[in-house]
């Protein structure tokens, strides 16, 4: 179901599964923050209305996308801010890059920000001369080992304390096997300083903006957005055109349920607030499109649009929890990015729809309600029908169709099949049995429904 220069969900899936202890605590972890986000939630008495309001204000948002747009725009450049529009992630770079040029800057700090990520913005700018230096924690500690994050909130969920002294070791000069959490964020803080303090250009993500105000707002627990625009010359913030929401009264709803829904925390350390640049400061911020518009445009999948990234979805989702992050290969991992990246790729990641039980409960803890295990199903339809199913898989849905099509045919396979299972074990119980690679084949009945219901019909 993948395209064939990289390995799919399930190849990179089984290389995580090898280190069963590494599944294991990252399992516990997750499920441990999807608790808390539950506890969080039973404290908010309203919380089914705060879901269903932001949903339906995210409804509105993507019903009146454009003149939306248009409003924040003209707020925002009322506001002193300098508006950029770019159709794709080919685009967003080149803007980037187009105001670093300009300022003469090859340095620069950067907050965590899923959309350059999904835009590969590092790489880019690194291949231009360009050194960009994470500042969010977890983000840092990624970029150090070389790896892109492996959650949208976490980024660095699936390395163990051990592992990133090691990581500081080589690269920040830390003593060798010094893991203490307090040691390790210390140093980290000392090391990102001398970052905030000398680079001219800061980028940030963008959480929400707001229409009405030409405003935009960041939510950080580590302050690091803050620290690189307030003492930068230049702030560049990118967002992706969804992020809109139409009024400031409205942030309340968002911001109520964003952290409680992400980390089981009220609220944000810093819900930080952006209207206008201070004096001598230039303020940039790109509107991206890179999909999204087509996504808009697809009846079926446009809700996932209102995905305000709290990653709830990846803490609940029992696949995502025993496979990790990396094994999504693009940007947003878990249930979510199933839904939105064969939007942008529909042969390259034409496997992520199918690494789902399709179980719900991603759907369940939406803080916005989209629907998005029946979203996931769907793509399964569509890939199918565009790309074709494997011709193995084909073939055994077609020998099926025929089998319970002719209900003699069906009596006898079911009655030869336990028979085998019953004498033979050994013709099911092998590696060729894609079932029995992962679990137990259950204990054949003696008789099957059928036999019994004749029976036993009187």
């Amino acid at each position: 179901m993948s395209s064939t220069n990289h390995k799919d969900h399930a190849a990179l899936a089984a290389t995580f599964n090898k280190d069963e202890p590494r599944v294991e605590w990252h399992d516990q972890t997750l499920w441990w923050v999807r608790q808390k986000r539950d506890k969080a939630a039973a404290k908010v008495p309203d919380w089914e209305i705060l879901r269903d309001t932001a949903s339906r204000i995210k409804d509105n948002v993507l019903s009146n996308l454009s003149g939306y747009l248009r409003q924040f725009e003209e707020e925002a450049t009322r506001n002193g801010i300098t508006v950029h529009w770019a159709a794709d992630a080919q685009e967003h770079n080149e803007i980037l890059y187009s105001i670093l040029s300009r300022h003469k800057v090859d340095k620069m700090v950067k907050s965590k920000s899923m959309l350059t990520e999904e835009c590969h913005l590092n790489e880019f700018l690194h291949q231009k001369g360009i050194e960009v230096i994470d500042t969010d924690l977890g983000e840092r500690v990624v970029q150090l080992a070389g790896e892109p994050p492996s959650h949208i909130v976490l980024p660095c969920i699936h390395k163990k304390k051990e592992e990133i002294g090691e990581i500081f070791h080589e690269h920040l000069g830390t003593p060798a096997g010094n893991s203490d959490p307090q040691f390790l964020t210390h140093a980290a803080r000392l090391h990102l300083r001398e970052k905030f303090l000398t680079r001219r250009v800061a980028l940030t993500g963008v959480n929400f903006a707001i229409a009405e105000t030409g405003e935009f707002v960041v939510c950080t627990n580590e302050g690091n957005a803050d620290m690189g625009a307030h003492l930068a010359d230049v702030h560049i913030a990118c967002m992706g055109i969804e992020k809109l929401i139409p009024q400031r009264h409205h942030l309340g709803v968002f911001l109520r349920l964003l952290t409680r829904s992400a980390t089981g925390q009220p609220i944000t350390t810093y819900s930080s607030h952006f209207r206008k640049p201070r004096p001598g400061q230039e303020m940039h911020i790109v509107l991206v499109d890179n999909g999204r518009s087509t996504h808009l445009g697809r009846k079926d999948f446009r809700n996932s649009l209102k995905c305000i990234r709290c990653a709830a979805c990846f803490n609940t989702c029992p696949v995502y929890r025993r496979s990790g992050g990396h094994s999504y290969h693009t940007a947003v991992a878990g249930p979510i990015g199933s839904i939105l990246s064969p939007n942008l790729d529909m042969k390259k990641y034409a496997d992520l729809p199918f690494a789902s039980t399709l179980c719900g409960s991603c759907s369940n803890v939406c803080p916005v309600k989209i629907d998005i295990h029946e979203q996931l199903y769907k793509w399964r339809q569509v890939i199918v029908q565009e790309n074709g199913a494997p011709i193995g898989k084909t073939a055994a849905m077609k020998a099926m169709n025929w089998v319970l099509s002719h209900p003699g045919v069906y009596h006898t396979a079911g009655k030869t099949g336990r028979w085998f299972m019953l004498n033979a074990p050994f013709t099911v119980n092998n590696g060729l049995n894609a079932w029995y690679r992962q679990r137990d084949m259950p204990e054949p009945p003696k008789q099957s429904f059928g036999e019994w219901y004749k029976k036993n019909k009187q």
